[in-house]
């Protein structure tokens, strides 16, 4: 079993066949361009949901150009019926280049990703802390700004707010490992893990979403009545989440 293989044996069989035919099929439609396959996000991290988890990718490409994606392009349409989302194509130089620019992004694929082909350009990769902790900031506030206008926007029914939050948690995750990266605190490896571990790590009261979570997995499914009040309490712990940051940033620790 090569290393590869080993760091893909929590996916099912089935996903793992599907990533080995996508990894040949984009090193022969590349060729000597491409430098890397790096698959990312749940599937490379243990959260991964089968049937409801997309397979993130990351293609590293010495050079690219519009009639290489546009052949991409057609063999994709059978690689998203695979859940397989367009990957993102970028250089080894816009890498590096753009770290300042998205370093929650980087930080996240820095220490969650196997690398399916080519060469590894993250463990070179160097992110300042700094800008980590500005864009978790940013990202925590903006995700509790839309929750409320994606709630209104869905006129607060029981269907639309099922989705709406565990989108927010979804996208709070990296933001709450980002935290702890901050602090010098260890991350726990996986969600549930996450999430019960913040009231040591961070300080702060995380069962809500506990609850989130489990409705994401489709282990619990609230009725009419239950919805409502899950949507007030998760709204009121992502605002004292805000707080308790500010906190933070007011001791010195952020």
């Amino acid at each position: 079993m090569t290393s590869t293989e080993g760091r893909l044996q929590h996916l099912p069989p089935e996903v793992r066949r599907t990533l080995r035919a996508y990894t040949e099929d984009v090193t022969a439609l590349f060729g000597p361009s491409l430098q890397a396959v790096i698959l990312y996000g749940s599937a490379a991290g243990g959260d991964f949901l089968p049937g409801r988890s997309n397979l993130n990718l990351l293609v590293l490409l010495s050079q690219y150009d519009g009639a290489s994606l546009q052949r991409y392009g057609k063999a994709h349409r059978r690689w998203s019926k695979e859940n397989i989302v367009v990957p993102l194509f970028i250089s080894d130089a816009e890498l590096r280049a753009s770290a300042e620019l998205f370093p929650l992004e980087y930080v996240e694929m820095q220490e969650q990703h196997v690398l399916l082909a080519g060469r590894d350009p993250f463990p070179d990769l160097r992110i300042d802390q700094r800008n980590v902790r500005l864009q978790c900031e940013q990202e925590v506030r903006g995700n509790l700004l839309r929750l409320r206008q994606r709630f209104v926007e869905g006129g607060g029914k029981q269907e639309a707010v099922a989705i709406l939050l565990p989108l927010s948690l979804t996208a709070l995750l990296p933001c709450l490992r980002g935290l702890l990266r901050v602090l010098g605190r260890s991350v726990p490896k996986g969600a549930e893990a996450l999430l019960k571990d913040l009231p040591s790590s961070l300080g702060f009261d995380s069962q809500v979403f506990q609850e989130v979570l489990s409705l994401k997995r489709g282990q619990i499914s609230p009725g009419p009545f239950e919805t409502p009040r899950l949507f007030e309490r998760y709204m009121a712990s992502l605002q004292s989440l805000v707080q308790r940051m500010e906190q933070l940033k007011a001791e010195g620790w952020l």
